[in-house]
Protein backbone atom coordinates (compact mmCIF):
# COMPACT_ATOMS: atom_id res chain seq x y z
CA UNK A 1 0.00 0.00 0.00
CA UNK A 2 2.82 2.15 1.13
CA UNK A 3 4.55 1.54 -2.09
CA UNK A 4 1.40 2.41 -4.42
CA UNK A 5 0.90 5.43 -2.29
CA UNK A 6 4.03 6.89 -3.52
CA UNK A 7 4.27 5.95 -6.51
CA UNK A 8 0.67 7.59 -7.00
CA UNK A 9 2.06 10.49 -5.76
CA UNK A 10 4.84 10.58 -8.21
CA UNK A 11 2.12 10.36 -10.87
CA UNK A 12 0.38 13.77 -9.33
CA UNK A 13 3.25 15.59 -9.01
CA UNK A 14 4.23 14.93 -12.53
CA UNK A 15 0.69 15.60 -14.07
CA UNK A 16 0.31 18.92 -11.64
CA UNK A 17 3.32 20.58 -12.42
CA UNK A 18 3.53 24.05 -14.04
CA UNK A 19 4.69 24.42 -17.02
CA UNK A 20 8.32 26.03 -16.94
CA UNK A 21 9.22 23.96 -13.87
CA UNK A 22 10.74 20.43 -13.57
CA UNK A 23 9.32 17.50 -11.48
CA UNK A 24 12.37 17.92 -9.40
CA UNK A 25 12.24 21.77 -8.72
CA UNK A 26 8.12 21.43 -8.21
CA UNK A 27 8.44 18.38 -5.68
CA UNK A 28 11.23 20.58 -3.97
CA UNK A 29 8.69 23.69 -3.93
CA UNK A 30 5.73 21.23 -2.14
CA UNK A 31 8.24 20.19 0.28
CA UNK A 32 8.87 23.67 0.89
CA UNK A 33 5.33 24.76 1.08
CA UNK A 34 4.15 21.81 3.46
CA UNK A 35 6.89 21.99 5.91
CA UNK A 36 6.17 25.74 6.55
CA UNK A 37 2.44 24.28 6.77
CA UNK A 38 3.69 21.74 9.52
CA UNK A 39 5.73 24.47 11.82
CA UNK A 40 2.20 26.93 11.73
CA UNK A 41 0.40 23.29 13.15
CA UNK A 42 3.83 22.53 15.11
CA UNK A 43 3.19 26.05 16.83
CA UNK A 44 -0.72 25.50 17.38
CA UNK A 45 0.05 22.65 19.15
CA UNK A 46 2.00 23.52 21.34
CA UNK A 47 -0.14 26.46 22.47
CA UNK A 48 -2.98 24.57 22.47
CA UNK A 49 -0.36 21.64 25.08
CA UNK A 50 0.03 24.63 26.61
CA UNK A 51 -3.65 25.45 26.90
CA UNK A 52 -4.45 22.13 28.44
CA UNK A 53 -1.48 22.27 30.85
CA UNK A 54 -3.06 25.54 32.53
CA UNK A 55 -6.37 23.99 32.88
CA UNK A 56 -4.68 20.84 34.25
CA UNK A 57 -3.22 22.48 36.93
CA UNK A 58 -6.14 24.61 37.84
CA UNK A 59 -8.30 21.84 38.33
CA UNK A 60 -5.76 20.12 40.28
CA UNK A 61 -5.56 23.15 42.70
CA UNK A 62 -9.67 23.26 42.67
CA UNK A 63 -9.24 19.65 43.93
CA UNK A 64 -6.75 20.55 46.76
CA UNK A 65 -8.71 23.72 47.81
CA UNK A 66 -11.69 25.22 45.97
CA UNK A 67 -11.74 28.01 48.50
CA UNK A 68 -8.11 29.18 47.49
CA UNK A 69 -9.21 29.27 43.80
CA UNK A 70 -12.49 30.83 44.49
CA UNK A 71 -10.62 33.88 46.14
CA UNK A 72 -8.02 33.99 43.40
CA UNK A 73 -10.48 34.85 41.16
CA UNK A 74 -11.10 37.86 42.84
CA UNK A 75 -7.19 39.45 43.01
CA UNK A 76 -5.42 42.08 40.96
CA UNK A 77 -3.25 40.07 37.56
CA UNK A 78 -0.34 42.15 38.43
CA UNK A 79 -0.17 41.37 42.25
CA UNK A 80 3.81 39.78 42.87
CA UNK A 81 4.22 36.21 45.44
CA UNK A 82 5.92 36.89 48.73
CA UNK A 83 7.36 33.30 48.54
CA UNK A 84 10.20 33.96 46.17
CA UNK A 85 10.90 36.97 48.80
CA UNK A 86 10.93 34.98 51.43
CA UNK A 87 13.45 32.02 50.37
CA UNK A 88 16.21 33.80 48.06
CA UNK A 89 17.33 37.40 48.47
CA UNK A 90 17.27 38.49 44.50
CA UNK A 91 19.51 41.20 45.37
CA UNK A 92 22.56 39.36 46.85
CA UNK A 93 22.00 36.45 44.34
CA UNK A 94 22.42 39.17 41.44
CA UNK A 95 25.14 40.45 43.01
CA UNK A 96 27.36 37.85 43.20
CA UNK A 97 26.99 37.27 39.56
CA UNK A 98 27.90 40.49 38.91
CA UNK A 99 31.38 40.02 39.98
CA UNK A 100 34.13 39.39 37.63
CA UNK A 101 34.49 36.11 39.30
CA UNK A 102 38.36 35.18 39.96
CA UNK A 103 38.35 33.92 43.45
CA UNK A 104 37.16 30.20 43.54
CA UNK A 105 38.74 28.82 46.55
CA UNK A 106 37.45 31.50 48.96
CA UNK A 107 35.68 29.93 51.74
CA UNK A 108 33.17 32.88 50.88
CA UNK A 109 31.80 30.95 47.92
CA UNK A 110 29.47 29.16 50.04
CA UNK A 111 28.87 32.07 52.66
CA UNK A 112 25.74 32.28 50.75
CA UNK A 113 24.18 29.19 51.39
CA UNK A 114 22.78 30.49 54.85
CA UNK A 115 19.97 31.49 53.10
CA UNK A 116 19.01 28.26 53.15
CA UNK A 117 18.30 27.78 56.74
CA UNK A 118 15.09 30.75 55.52
CA UNK A 119 13.79 27.08 53.69
CA UNK A 120 13.22 25.32 57.19
CA UNK A 121 11.19 27.99 58.94
CA UNK A 122 7.45 28.25 58.11
CA UNK A 123 5.66 31.50 58.86
CA UNK A 124 2.60 30.67 61.12
CA UNK A 125 1.37 34.65 61.78
CA UNK A 126 -2.30 33.98 60.33
CA UNK A 127 -2.32 38.08 59.39
CA UNK A 128 0.30 37.54 56.76
CA UNK A 129 -1.42 34.11 55.51
CA UNK A 130 -4.31 36.31 54.78
CA UNK A 131 -2.81 38.46 52.74
CA UNK A 132 -1.19 35.49 50.49
CA UNK A 133 -4.16 35.07 48.91
CA UNK A 134 -4.21 38.53 47.05
CA UNK A 135 -0.61 38.53 46.76
CA UNK A 136 -0.39 34.93 44.43
CA UNK A 137 -0.06 35.51 40.57
CA UNK A 138 -2.45 34.13 38.22
CA UNK A 139 -1.52 31.09 36.25
CA UNK A 140 -0.27 32.21 32.50
CA UNK A 141 0.81 29.60 30.41
CA UNK A 142 1.00 32.27 26.70
CA UNK A 143 4.73 33.58 27.03
CA UNK A 144 6.72 34.54 23.78
CA UNK A 145 10.35 33.72 25.29
CA UNK A 146 12.16 31.16 26.90
CA UNK A 147 12.91 32.97 29.76
CA UNK A 148 9.07 33.73 30.42
CA UNK A 149 8.39 30.30 29.89
CA UNK A 150 9.56 29.25 33.16
CA UNK A 151 7.03 31.89 34.84
CA UNK A 152 4.43 29.36 33.93
CA UNK A 153 5.61 25.99 36.03
CA UNK A 154 6.83 28.68 38.78
CA UNK A 155 3.41 30.36 39.10
CA UNK A 156 1.57 27.15 39.34
CA UNK A 157 4.15 25.59 42.17
CA UNK A 158 3.95 29.03 43.81
CA UNK A 159 0.34 28.90 43.94
CA UNK A 160 0.79 24.91 45.49
CA UNK A 161 3.09 26.18 47.93
CA UNK A 162 0.76 29.39 49.09
CA UNK A 163 -2.43 26.72 49.78
CA UNK A 164 0.23 24.36 52.11
CA UNK A 165 1.58 27.70 53.89
CA UNK A 166 -2.23 28.88 54.08
CA UNK A 167 -3.55 25.22 55.37
CA UNK A 168 -0.80 24.97 57.91
CA UNK A 169 -1.90 28.28 59.45
CA UNK A 170 -5.52 27.27 59.25
CA UNK A 171 -6.43 29.81 56.89
CA UNK A 172 -7.49 26.79 54.19
CA UNK A 173 -8.41 23.55 54.04
CA UNK A 174 -6.12 21.21 51.59
CA UNK A 175 -6.52 17.56 50.63
CA UNK A 176 -3.24 17.25 48.85
CA UNK A 177 -3.71 13.42 48.58
CA UNK A 178 -5.10 14.76 45.39
CA UNK A 179 -1.47 14.93 44.13
CA UNK A 180 -1.24 11.15 43.90
CA UNK A 181 -4.43 11.23 41.61
CA UNK A 182 -2.90 13.13 39.01
CA UNK A 183 0.85 12.62 38.28
CA UNK A 184 0.88 14.36 34.73
CA UNK A 185 0.43 17.50 35.69
CA UNK A 186 3.09 17.41 38.50
CA UNK A 187 5.35 15.55 36.37
CA UNK A 188 5.06 18.22 33.79
CA UNK A 189 5.11 21.35 35.70
CA UNK A 190 8.19 20.45 37.65
CA UNK A 191 10.00 19.09 33.86
CA UNK A 192 9.08 22.43 32.52
CA UNK A 193 10.91 24.37 35.41
CA UNK A 194 14.12 22.08 35.49
CA UNK A 195 14.45 22.24 32.17
CA UNK A 196 14.44 26.18 32.21
CA UNK A 197 16.67 25.96 34.63
CA UNK A 198 19.14 23.87 33.02
CA UNK A 199 19.36 26.03 29.91
CA UNK A 200 19.60 29.02 32.01
CA UNK A 201 23.07 27.89 33.70
CA UNK A 202 24.19 26.15 30.21
CA UNK A 203 24.16 30.28 29.01
CA UNK A 204 24.20 32.40 31.79
CA UNK A 205 23.30 36.54 31.52
CA UNK A 206 23.89 38.85 34.27
CA UNK A 207 23.27 39.49 36.43
CA UNK A 208 20.61 37.03 37.07
CA UNK A 209 17.18 37.75 36.33
CA UNK A 210 14.56 37.62 38.23
CA UNK A 211 12.62 34.66 37.10
CA UNK A 212 15.86 32.52 37.83
CA UNK A 213 15.95 33.60 41.54
CA UNK A 214 12.33 32.83 41.70
CA UNK A 215 12.81 29.29 39.81
CA UNK A 216 15.54 28.45 42.25
CA UNK A 217 13.24 29.05 45.26
CA UNK A 218 9.79 27.72 44.58
CA UNK A 219 12.18 24.57 43.34
CA UNK A 220 14.18 24.22 47.15
CA UNK A 221 10.86 25.26 49.10
CA UNK A 222 8.63 22.67 47.18
CA UNK A 223 11.54 19.45 47.99
CA UNK A 224 12.28 21.05 51.49
CA UNK A 225 8.81 20.80 52.32
CA UNK A 226 7.67 18.06 54.50
CA UNK A 227 4.11 17.32 53.04
CA UNK A 228 5.03 18.03 49.23
CA UNK A 229 8.36 17.18 48.54
CA UNK A 230 7.39 13.13 48.88
CA UNK A 231 4.26 13.63 46.64
CA UNK A 232 7.15 15.68 44.24
CA UNK A 233 10.17 13.30 44.49
CA UNK A 234 7.72 10.26 44.38
CA UNK A 235 6.73 11.47 40.48
CA UNK A 236 9.67 13.79 39.57
CA UNK A 237 12.86 11.61 41.05
CA UNK A 238 14.17 10.56 37.52
CA UNK A 239 14.43 14.28 36.50
CA UNK A 240 15.94 15.56 39.28
CA UNK A 241 18.50 13.68 39.05
CA UNK A 242 18.76 14.13 35.39
CA UNK A 243 18.95 18.01 36.35
CA UNK A 244 21.32 17.30 39.11
CA UNK A 245 24.25 15.46 36.42
CA UNK A 246 23.36 18.43 34.07
CA UNK A 247 24.55 20.77 36.58
CA UNK A 248 27.19 18.42 37.48
CA UNK A 249 28.74 18.18 33.63
CA UNK A 250 27.98 22.11 33.54
CA UNK A 251 30.72 22.65 36.32
CA UNK A 252 33.08 19.77 34.71
CA UNK A 253 33.07 21.31 30.98
CA UNK A 254 32.84 24.88 31.49
CA UNK A 255 35.86 26.74 29.72
CA UNK A 256 35.20 30.39 29.14
CA UNK A 257 37.84 33.07 31.06
CA UNK A 258 35.00 34.46 33.72
CA UNK A 259 33.27 31.64 34.50
CA UNK A 260 33.58 31.39 38.12
CA UNK A 261 30.89 33.37 39.28
CA UNK A 262 28.42 31.35 36.95
CA UNK A 263 29.67 28.56 38.41
CA UNK A 264 29.39 29.41 41.33
CA UNK A 265 25.37 30.10 41.07
CA UNK A 266 25.23 26.14 39.76
CA UNK A 267 27.16 24.87 42.87
CA UNK A 268 25.02 27.00 45.15
CA UNK A 269 22.18 25.56 43.95
CA UNK A 270 23.62 21.53 43.66
CA UNK A 271 24.36 22.45 47.92
CA UNK A 272 20.70 23.75 47.94
CA UNK A 273 19.49 20.81 46.67
CA UNK A 274 21.06 18.89 49.10
CA UNK A 275 19.03 20.30 51.53
CA UNK A 276 16.35 17.49 50.95
CA UNK A 277 17.96 14.20 52.31
CA UNK A 278 16.75 12.06 49.27
CA UNK A 279 18.39 14.38 47.00
CA UNK A 280 21.59 14.54 49.27
CA UNK A 281 22.31 11.00 49.54
CA UNK A 282 22.12 10.63 45.47
CA UNK A 283 24.14 13.46 45.12
CA UNK A 284 26.53 12.76 47.39
CA UNK A 285 26.58 8.92 45.25
CA UNK A 286 27.04 11.52 41.74
CA UNK A 287 29.89 13.65 43.17
CA UNK A 288 32.02 10.89 44.79
CA UNK A 289 32.82 8.83 41.36
CA UNK A 290 33.40 12.15 39.88
CA UNK A 291 35.91 13.34 41.85
CA UNK A 292 37.82 10.26 42.44
CA UNK A 293 38.03 9.65 38.78
CA UNK A 294 39.46 13.39 38.18
CA UNK A 295 41.76 12.05 41.00
CA UNK A 296 42.97 8.90 39.57
CA UNK A 297 43.68 10.90 36.10
CA UNK A 298 45.57 13.37 37.47
CA UNK A 299 47.85 11.20 39.68
CA UNK A 300 48.35 9.16 36.46
CA UNK A 301 49.14 12.42 34.47
CA UNK A 302 51.70 13.52 37.73
CA UNK A 303 53.58 9.46 37.17
CA UNK A 304 54.19 10.00 33.20
CA UNK A 305 54.68 14.34 33.57
CA UNK A 306 51.75 14.75 31.18
CA UNK A 307 49.71 17.58 30.85
CA UNK A 308 46.67 17.89 33.02
CA UNK A 309 43.48 19.70 32.36
CA UNK A 310 44.16 22.57 34.36
CA UNK A 311 40.86 24.10 33.88
CA UNK A 312 38.84 20.80 34.76
CA UNK A 313 41.29 20.82 37.91
CA UNK A 314 40.03 24.45 38.83
CA UNK A 315 36.36 23.17 38.39
CA UNK A 316 36.77 19.65 40.09
CA UNK A 317 36.98 22.21 43.28
CA UNK A 318 33.60 22.99 43.16
CA UNK A 319 32.79 19.44 43.58
CA UNK A 320 34.94 18.93 46.41
CA UNK A 321 33.38 21.78 47.88
CA UNK A 322 30.08 20.88 47.83
CA UNK A 323 30.87 17.06 48.37
CA UNK A 324 32.30 18.32 51.42
CA UNK A 325 28.94 20.47 52.51
CA UNK A 326 26.92 17.80 52.17
CA UNK A 327 29.00 15.07 54.23
CA UNK A 328 29.09 17.74 57.44
CA UNK A 329 25.59 18.36 57.36
CA UNK A 330 25.37 14.16 56.89
CA UNK A 331 27.41 13.37 59.97
CA UNK A 332 25.43 16.71 61.81
CA UNK A 333 22.21 14.84 61.26
CA UNK A 334 22.36 11.66 63.27
CA UNK A 335 19.07 10.18 62.32
CA UNK A 336 20.42 9.39 58.94
CA UNK A 337 22.44 6.26 57.91
CA UNK A 338 25.05 7.03 56.12
CA UNK A 339 24.81 4.07 53.85
CA UNK A 340 22.07 5.43 52.73
CA UNK A 341 23.89 7.04 50.11
CA UNK A 342 25.69 4.54 48.44
CA UNK A 343 28.36 1.74 49.91
CA UNK A 344 29.62 0.81 46.55
CA UNK A 345 30.55 4.94 46.15
CA UNK A 346 31.99 5.06 49.25
CA UNK A 347 33.88 1.83 49.32
CA UNK A 348 35.47 2.52 45.51
CA UNK A 349 36.34 6.63 46.42
CA UNK A 350 38.68 5.43 49.87
CA UNK A 351 39.82 2.61 48.21
CA UNK A 352 43.48 3.08 47.98
CA UNK A 353 43.11 6.86 48.61
CA UNK A 354 45.45 7.57 51.23
CA UNK A 355 48.10 6.57 48.25
CA UNK A 356 46.62 8.74 45.76
CA UNK A 357 47.01 11.71 48.70
CA UNK A 358 50.85 10.79 48.96
CA UNK A 359 52.13 10.94 45.63
CA UNK A 360 49.99 14.19 45.46
CA UNK A 361 50.63 16.18 48.26
CA UNK A 362 53.63 17.76 46.84
CA UNK A 363 52.45 18.58 43.60
CA UNK A 364 48.85 19.17 44.47
CA UNK A 365 48.61 20.46 47.73
CA UNK A 366 44.94 22.05 47.84
CA UNK A 367 43.62 18.92 46.52
CA UNK A 368 44.92 16.62 48.04
CA UNK A 369 43.79 18.15 51.28
CA UNK A 370 40.06 18.24 49.96
CA UNK A 371 40.55 14.60 49.34
CA UNK A 372 41.58 14.35 52.69
CA UNK A 373 38.88 16.15 54.14
CA UNK A 374 36.04 14.21 52.08
CA UNK A 375 37.83 10.96 53.08
CA UNK A 376 37.75 11.71 56.69
CA UNK A 377 34.05 12.51 57.03
CA UNK A 378 33.65 9.71 55.14
CA UNK A 379 35.25 7.69 57.96
CA UNK A 380 33.58 9.19 60.38
CA UNK A 381 30.22 8.99 59.27
CA UNK A 382 31.15 4.93 59.12
CA UNK A 383 31.94 4.82 62.21
CA UNK A 384 28.66 6.09 63.29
Amino acid sequence: YLKISKLALAFAIIHSKPPGKSSKEYTEYLAKTVSKQDFGWKWKVEVLEAEVLRLRQELLLNRISPRFCLENRKQDASAETLLGRESINPTSYSSQLEDSGCDVCNDSAFDSLGIASDFHQSEHNVNTSEHWLERVPPLNLCHSSKEQSLTAPVQFLQRLLEIRKLSEGGILQADFSELENDSFTIWNSMSQLLDGLTVFYNSPKFPAPSFLTEGVSVLISLITDTKLSNHVLKKCFKKMEEFKKNLIAIILRDRSVNRFQALRSVSETLALLGRNNILRNSLISLLLPEVRQFAEQLLQAHQVQSVYDITQYENIFLLCMILEQLLQNETQESNISSSDYGGEEKIKFLENLDQIILHLSDEFPLFSLYLWRVSVLLNSGQMQ
